[in-house]
């Protein structure tokens, strides 16, 4: 009579079906993986367009409401006043002279200024609503609203 003694290894078939289940389980951590490191700059975008959008808005908001010197600006460096700069389209963030700020030249800002009257009706005062629009290749729109008025 002969005596059967209990194997300690695995099946073929037990391995790869052990193949297929850590197979899958890898390739969903490593989706989730590449999802997250593919979007991990997104943030730092997103941050550094607001804070182009708030310098420009804040450079806009401290010039004079009506124009103090004419119409007479050449450039952006001449800008003395907030309706001169309705219609700046810089393709990339420039300092208050136009130069280019190093780094950051993937965003495009657009500026547009619009004569608006706030207030109840009857005592409405004049002001200018300023929207600054900072887009990125990697992000959609981003849109800061100030209002200057004449005070």
């Amino acid at each position: 009579m002969r005596v059967w003694r209990s194997s300690a290894g695995v099946t073929l078939v037990e391995l790869i079906v052990a193949m297929v289940i850590i197979s899958i389980a890898l390739l969903g951590v490593l989706a989730v993986m590449h999802f997250t490191t593919s979007r991990s700059a997104d943030p730092m975008i997103q941050h550094q367009a607001l804070a182009i959008a708030e310098a420009y808005l804040e450079e806009i908001l401290l010039q004079s409401f009506d124009d103090p010197g004419g119409a007479t600006e050449a450039g952006r460096a001449d800008f003395d006043d907030v309706n001169d700069y309705h219609g700046l389209d810089d393709g990339g963030a420039r300092d208050r002279q136009g130069v280019a700020l190093v780094g950051l030249t993937d965003y495009r800002v657009r500026v547009s200024v619009a004569n608006e009257n706030l207030g109840p009706s009857g005592s409405e005062v004049p002001a200018r609503k300023i929207r600054v629009r900072v887009s990125h290749s990697a992000m959609g729109d981003l849109t800061l609203v100030g209002y200057r008025t004449a005070y």
